[in-house]
């Protein structure tokens, strides 16, 4: 088990690393290494180096973040609500990844396939307001806004790692809450057996949705059975490092599920619909030999194309290719693994 409990006066994610090392790029890359390296890839994703992404203009970005790197222009709301985050238990003793490569080295193919293409192009969407459409086998309908959803909703940072398919990984200190209390608000009825999710849909802001060679359909859809949508892992993020999250990371609101490979942690969701059916998600619809409903993290069960045993941890690098070997679950089976008694995870991948 490597979830570590710790106190509510342990330190915050920015001071793990001394405050001058954590605020200076310079500095904190000579200490982690410059670039990362991307090795076999999901069909059609292209793998590069994580590159710092600039503004356009001097107007689409309100203030960069650490390392220099665009925020998405939030809110004042919404920052106060991520700066108020308190300490919780979840957290491990691993070393956190660098702020640049978990903001420069990202899937989010609606912007591009290229590890950096998010980070160029995701630089000026709009996303206040925000509205999130909640239907289904629900008690409370409707469409809420963002400000509606985090009405008295306590934010903490629970530091996860992220296991990406295409076997590189990375440890990320999230700020948000418990995707359990935010569904108990709508009331899910007795035949609420799925969580389905939808990423926002606007080719305009996303030239990914406009392309005609996409590997997938949009908009992008994933989803989780109601008992792993409301196991206390299960997380919806609005921040990381302390603050707001680019839009690259899947502003304003994602969600996290640490035990789970990264495609179904979807981003920048503005549906969420309770179904007595399995949903079917993007990559299962793209790819049903490839990408299962589930995508437990399992090193026991192979990509077809490439080994699931290992993994790299970013940052890596050619000569430093920080290999480790995967866990099962993530390193979360303690947590999740009675979810999927008598499954056998093989055929349910």
């Amino acid at each position: 088990m490597l979830i570590k409990t710790r106190k509510p006066s342990d330190v915050r994610s920015s001071e793990i690393t001394s405050e001058s090392v954590y605020k200076d790029r310079r500095s904190f890359l000579k200490k982690s290494g410059q670039f990362a390296f991307a090795g076999m890839g999901v069909t059609l994703v292209g793998c590069s180096d994580a590159s710092e992404a600039k503004p356009k203009t001097k107007d689409s970005v309100i203030e960069t973040g650490y390392d220099n790197i665009p925020q998405l222009r939030a809110p004042q709301w919404l920052k106060e609500k991520v700066a108020t985050y308190k300490q919780s238990g979840y957290t491990t003793s691993e070393q956190l990844t660098p702020y640049t490569n978990v903001t420069n080295y990202n899937n989010f193919y609606e912007f591009g396939y290229g590890k950096d293409d998010p980070a160029k192009k995701a630089v000026n969407l709009k996303t206040d307001p925000w509205s999130i459409t909640v239907e289904g086998e629900i008690e409370k309908p409707g469409t809420y806004t963002l400000e509606d959803i985090l009405k008295g909703q306590d934010v903490e940072e629970r530091i996860y790692r992220l296991r990406c398919v295409e076997a590189w990984s990375m440890v990320i200190p999230w700020v948000g809450f418990s995707l359990a209390d935010m569904l108990k608000r709508f009331q899910p009825t007795s035949k609420a057996k799925y969580v389905e999710f939808h990423t926002l849909f606007d080719p305009q802001q996303m030239p990914g949705q406009r392309s005609s060679f996409s590997a997938i359909q949009y908009p992008y859809v994933e989803g989780l059975r109601i008992d792993e949508a409301m196991n206390p892992l299960t997380f919806m993020a609005i921040g990381l490092y302390g603050k707001t999250l680019p839009p690259q990371n899947g502003a304003p609101l994602r969600l996290v599920v640490p035990w789970k490979y990264g495609f179904k942690s979807i981003k920048s969701i503005v549906k969420i619909r309770f179904t007595e059916t399995m949903p079917q998600s993007t990559w299962v619809k793209s790819g049903p030999n490839e990408y299962g409903f589930y995508a437990n993290v399992n090193p026991e069960v192979d990509h077809p194309r490439w080994s699931q045993k290992s993994e790299r941890r970013l940052p890596n690098s050619i000569w430093e290719p920080n290999k480790i070997e995967t866990k099962k679950f993530n390193g979360y089976e303690e947590e999740v693994a009675h979810l999927y008694k008598g499954m056998d995870l093989s055929k349910h991948f």
